[in-house]
């Protein structure tokens, strides 16, 4: 299901205005991660999520975000799946993304799944340690893929929005509710792609969404224009959508309802 006409879409977008409330630390010492918690004034859900950024990593949007879901109730920790290495406003329309994307040697990329994937998986025991039995996964577009195939490694439900990389195998392997936020233009989630992710969460057996916003490109959920009215309500429906999910499907045990 992966796409290779992706450059521009996965490394445009806006940054947005606000003060971050969460805070930087260390998983294992070593990988940062950006934790944001409810505040005193709100009753705080006893799930937590686990969010996987998008190409960018831990920057001003994504540390936003989370925000948004801790105002829910939520404690977040946004993890670096990038290895450090993410790509800025600034430097994306100089960079090469194909080669950015596969840097490195033939077993040596920080990109790949083989140095991703303990990354997630250190996450996941984090938010264990601090005391969440149970656990969702927000995924964008580049996390997107990652929220998906560790569904089977403790992650009880997953919300993704405007995804890139996502392989057959892994939607095939789905073991528990997903939903997913698609753009109407998107050259890494097409009409073709979604079609065959609808296809596969079918055959999975387990709760699923997929809800299309029309007029507007992939990134609308992070890094969509505030001041275009399609832009603002999508990114803001999108948001939502994933709130009434884990509501849903996270903080009770998740069970598809047959009519």
């Amino acid at each position: 299901m992966a796409s290779t006409n992706y450059a521009h879409c996965c490394t445009s977008g806006t940054m947005y205005s606000g003060k971050p409330k969460g805070y930087m630390t260390k998983v294992n010492d070593k990988i940062d991660a950006y934790i944001s918690v409810p505040p005193t004034t709100i009753p705080r859900k006893d799930s937590g999520i686990l969010y996987l950024p998008d190409v960018f990593g831990i920057w001003q949007n994504s540390k936003l975000i989370a925000d948004d879901f801790a105002a829910k109730g939520y404690t977040c920790v946004v993890v670096d799946i990038l290895n450090g290495d993410p790509l800025t406003l600034d430097n994306a329309k100089d960079i090469n993304f194909p080669s950015w994307l596969a840097k490195g040697t033939c077993g040596n990329n920080p990109h790949a799944p083989e140095f991703i994937d303990p990354i997630v998986l250190a996450g996941i025991a984090m938010m264990r340690d601090l005391g969440f039995t149970r656990i969702g996964a927000v995924g964008y577009c580049f996390g997107a893929k990652y929220s998906i195939r560790h569904l089977p490694n403790g992650i009880d439900c997953a919300f993704i929005a405007h995804p890139f990389g996502i392989e057959e195998e892994e939607v095939s392997a789905v073991t528990s509710p997903v939903s997913v936020a698609a753009a109407e233009h998107d050259t890494a989630f097409t009409l073709e792609k979604r079609y065959m992710m609808e296809k596969l969460l079918r055959q999975s057996q387990q709760a699923f969404q997929i809800t299309v916003f029309s007029g507007v490109d992939h990134g609308f959920a992070v890094r969509g224009k505030p001041k275009l009215k399609a832009h603002l309500y999508a990114r803001e429906q999108a948001f939502l959508q994933a709130i009434a999910w884990f509501d849903c499907y996270l903080e009770a045990p998740a069970q598809a309802v047959h009519l």
